[in-house]
């Protein structure tokens, strides 16, 4: 039987037996009304619990557009120019944009990629396009868990905010969505790490939003300051926009993880030996600190003592420095202890995968060296066939395989 998965820009392929094979988990099929533009566009003339946005904005208004930066696979390309659309039937004029790419901790982007980000038409307007900056951010209160609200000032001073996003499963904040643009995108260095430090939480989990502490600290951003707007999308596994909401920053977003739950949460009848996970290609393989996500769903497939191929490119490396450092120089029980006794964000993903790797071995298809593969507790492989012939050899010939061509985006769960 043979198989493809992305990797990074391209596809790879491999073979498993018919009598090794247990599932390949894709998303859900669920009805779709319109796809990219036209559906962005539906859902902005029918916005849920909120008037439409040329009846939000005035003529003169400041507007500030948050989005996703270049580790995300959001297609801002499509959504902005019908948002800017909207905004221009209600007499705002391109000098009064600003369209910020949301960062968090993550790198600045370089010109072409804020190009590719925006869009050719957009990138050569008079709107004005910029990264946010974790450096230059106004403290304007605290949530009730103590985390400090910090928002980058060019958002904070505009007249009306407008959030943009994908709504996908994330591993600690339950969804990322809504008001996620704004905490951890456009906020402080402190303010995330005082947020990320709930993941410990047990309520702290995919899927879970009206208990997760990770989550109600973005929630209780925007009693302090509104967002006036949101659009959010979910992607299928050709990066189209399938389902688009607008509106209310709360009640759009919900009916988002409705339909996300509808498609992306997988059935299985029982776990398997051996998972074969991709993130789903570029960006979301772009360095092993975005590529952990689909790593982190795989382990609800996993049985205990299994093994997990994790096939991601991290052309870009580790991706972020704590994280790094944490992986190169510390062993599995000790990022965990040292987790819980103080928290580091970035490492935060480093003490994840420990866990992980206290569930299953890691084999790790990368173009990282081999060498430097091995440092960090994972076995490195050139091939997914290699590395799956190895994995069988290892846990025998009955052993049965699941495959996640997107593991980043699907879910399972055990029946």
């Amino acid at each position: 039987m043979e198989f493809k998965i992305k990797y990074n820009t391209k596809e790879v392929s491999f073979s498993v037996l018919e009598e090794n094979y247990a599932a390949t988990l894709m998303p859900n099929a669920v009805s779709i009304e319109s796809i990219d533009e036209e559906e962005v566009r539906r859902a902005m003339n029918n916005p849920i619990g909120s008037k439409r946005l040329k009846d939000i904005v005035c003529p003169g208004d400041t507007i500030a557009i948050v989005t996703s930066d270049i580790s995300r696979p959001m297609p801002s390309y499509k959504v902005l120019p019908v948002v800017i659309e909207e905004l221009k039937s209600a007499g705002v004029e391109e000098k009064t944009i600003t369209i910020i790419l949301a960062l968090g901790i993550h790198r600045k982007h370089t010109e072409e990629e804020k190009r590719r980000l925006v869009g050719e038409e957009i990138y050569r307007s008079n709107i004005r396009i910029i990264d946010s900056d974790k450096e230059k951010c106004i403290r304007i209160g605290y949530c009730k868990h103590g985390t400090p609200v910090d928002i980058f000032e060019p958002v904070l001073n505009a007249d009306k905010r407008i959030a943009i996003g994908n709504i996908e499963f994330h591993y600690f904040a339950g969804y990322s969505g809504g008001n996620k643009a704004l905490m951890p995108g456009v906020s402080s260095y402190d303010a995330i790490q005082s947020n990320h430090m709930h993941m410990l939480d047990a309520n702290a989990i995919v899927g879970n939003l009206d208990t997760n502490p990770i989550r109600q600290d973005i929630e209780e951003i925007t009693d302090f300051i509104p967002i006036h707007f949101i659009v959010n999308v979910v992607l299928n596994d050709r990066k189209q926009i399938i389902k688009a909401v607008a509106g209310d920053h709360v009640k759009a977003h919900r009916e988002g993880c409705r339909f996300l739950d509808k498609l992306n949460k997988v059935s299985i009848k029982e776990k398997a030996d051996i998972v074969i996970v991709s993130p789903g290609g570029y960006p979301k393989d772009l360095n092993l600190y975005q590529a952990q996500k689909g790593l982190d769903n795989s382990k609800h497939a996993i049985k205990d003592g299994g093994i997990i191929i994790w096939c991601a490119s991290a052309a870009e490396g580790f991706g972020e420095e704590h994280f790094e450092k944490w992986m190169l120089e510390k062993s599995p029980n000790e990022m965990i202890g040292e987790l819980k006794s103080k928290f580091t964000l970035g490492a935060h993903k480093a003490a994840y995968i420990a866990m992980t790797l206290q569930k299953a071995r890691i084999y790790l298809v990368s173009e990282l060296d081999p060498d430097l593969v091995s440092k960090i507790n994972m076995v490195p492989f050139k091939s997914v066939q290699e590395a799956l012939d190895d994995a069988i050899s290892k846990l025998g010939r009955n052993s049965k395989v699941i495959i996640m061509p997107e593991g980043g985006a699907t879910l399972p769960i055990l029946e």
